[in-house]
This record gives C-alpha cells, sequence and structure tokens, in this order.
C-alpha cells in the first residue's frame, strides 16, 4: 500500500515537469533540450537556499524563479539570436551545469533535518508517502486552474495561435517572438518547480539529476494521450498528469519484477518508443478492428 501512495505522490509531482513541457513540445511544437538544464538548476537553487535557512516556501518559489531565467535565456537565444531551439536549449543546458555547481557548491547536497514543504504544518501529521500526494493534488490544482484560464485569454490564444500557424499568426499581428519567447519561461518555471519540489521529497540535490528528466516528461504526455485520446485542451492538461502516475505505477511493476533501478532509464526510453510508435503499429495492424471483431462474437 505504501509503495502505491508514493508511485501516486511521485506520479504527481513529476506531473508539473509534464505540464512544463506540454507547453513547448505539443503546443508551441518544438524541442526544448533546456529542460534537462532547468530541472537540476530549481533543485540546486531550492537546496542551497533551504540549507542556508531559507523558508521551503520562498525556495520553492525561487526554484521557480530559476526556470523563468533559463527558458527566458533560451527564448532569446532561439529568437533574437537566430539559434535553432534545440540547439540554444544545448547551449544554456550545458552552461547551467556549471551554475549548478556553484550554487551548490559540491555535486550534491542533503536536506537531512532540514525543513521542507513536505514536514512543515499540517503535511508533517501526514502518514508517510502522503504529503507529497496531499501537496501535489494542491498545487495541479492550482496549476492546472491558472494554465486553463492564461489558455483561454487574449494572450493564452495568440500563444496557441502561435504554435499552430507562426505566419499566420504574424499576419495577424501577433508578435511571436514574444510569444514564444513567453512559452519558454512558462514552461521551463514549471520544470524549475518540480526540480525544487523533487529535491525536497527525494531529500537532496544532485547537478547531475537533470540527466533523462525530459524522457520523463514526454512519457506522461504520451501515455496520457495514448490512455485518454481525443481530448479539449483543459481535460488534456489533467490527461498529462494521469499519464505522469500511469508511468510511476509501470515503473514500479517494473520494479516488482525483479529489474534494477539502474534499469529505469532505459525502461523509460523503451516505453516511451514504444508509446510514440502505437499509431504506426496501430495503422499497420488495426488493433482496435481486431479487438471489435473479437468481442463480436459470440
Amino acid at each position: 500500500m505504501n509503495l502505491i501512495v508514493s508511485a501516486i505522490g511521485q506520479g504527481l509531482l513529476w506531473g508539473i515537469l509534464g505540464l512544463g513541457l506540454y507547453l513547448t513540445f505539443r503546443i508551441l511544437k518544438f524541442p526544448d533540450m533546456t529542460v534537462e538544464g532547468t530541472f537540476p538548476f530549481g533543485a540546486c537553487v531550492c537546496v542551497s537556499l533551504i540549507t542556508q535557512g531559507t523558508s521551503p516556501f520562498i525556495a520553492t518559489l525561487a526554484s521557480f524563479g530559476a526556470g523563468l531565467l533559463t527558458g527566458f535565456l533560451t527564448g532569446i537565444l532561439y529568437t533574437k539570436g537566430k539559434i535553432p531551439v534545440l540547439l540554444a536549449g544545448i547551449l544554456v543546458m550545458t552552461g547551467i551545469y556549471s551554475i549548478n555547481l556553484r550554487v551548490l557548491g559540491k555535486a550534491t547536497v542533503g536536506l537531512l533535518n532540514q525543513n521542507t514543504l513536505l514536514n512543515t504544518g499540517m503535511l508533517r501529521e501526514l502518514p508517510n508517502s502522503f504529503p507529497s500526494v496531499t501537496l501535489g493534488l494542491i498545487l495541479l490544482t492550482l496549476l492546472i486552474l491558472l494554465l486553463a484560464l492564461f489558455l483561454n485569454t487574449d494572450l493564452g490564444q495568440a500563444f496557441i495561435a502561435t504554435g499552430d500557424n507562426k505566419l499566420m499568426a504574424r499576419s495577424l499581428g501577433i508578435n511571436t517572438d514574444n510569444m514564444e519567447i513567453l512559452g519558454l519561461m512558462i514552461s521551463n518555471g514549471l520544470i524549475g518547480l518540480c526540480g525544487g519540489l523533487i529535491a525536497q521529497n527525494d531529500g537532496y540535490a544532485d547537478v547531475n539529476m537533470g540527466v533523462g528528466t525530459i524522457v520523463i516528461g514526454l512519457a506522461a504526455i504520451i501515455i496520457g494521450e495514448v490512455a485518454f485520446g481525443e481530448l479539449s485542451l483543459t481535460a488534456r492538461l489533467v490527461a498529462v498528469i494521469l499519464g505522469s502516475i500511469l508511468y510511476r505505477f509501470v515503473l514500479l511493476i517494473v520494479l516488482k519484477l525483479g529489474f534494477s533501478t539502474n534499469d529505469f532509464k532505459l525502461l523509460s526510453s523503451l516505453i516511451l518508443a514504444l508509446c510514440l510508435m502505437l499509431p504506426v503499429l496501430e495503422k499497420k495492424f488495426n488493433f482496435s478492428k481486431t479487438l471489435k471483431k473479437g468481442v463480436q462474437k459470440p
């Protein structure tokens, strides 16, 4: 039971990463490699501040601010420097590695005996693993509401239009460069926030903890889309969270089958590759039609 609750809590917290990545991967429709630098940057900033006596709440907000900064840098390199977005993200991600070392002072810093969002206030009284579930539900409810409200404003619609068709958006008078910078900032802000929360949940920050995070975020998005199909935009945001939880359950099952935790990143890549290939496999083998025939048989 504790493992199940822990998987749900992890899925909820990592779901914030999925939400951030959804804005760039699905709405703006470009790959942002800044993710793998932003995530540990948010974690390092958060842990460094907490160990220096800063309030966990302020430290968590700072992790969001750190993400905004990295997104802004990538956006400027892409829109003003005319560097391809993939390369711009890689450049920022690479540079942040050295900054993370300076922020932490060493490769890994723990939070032993430090106050975090997960062990303060009423969350301290909850059973093991329940603080992450409670905090995750509260934050995600707030974030999804805020994102849904934003995407339904004129500014949000301009942001969506930029991702749908940049040339058409420009013809309508939309400053697409500003929209892309805004999208990268919000996306990376959420990813930095996720880094800060995961660091508090795991009890440490490490400069290498961003490796593979883009796969985790994409897995949440793809699994949510495969599992729940065509949905409204707000429902898709919820589906990303549910996809993140399902992904954690898949990893839990894999762990129960006897695989090592060292295999998680390989398994994550295989799961994501399979999910991405499902439309092609469906078209080739027509699984749904075969399943329907099987159901209709007396």
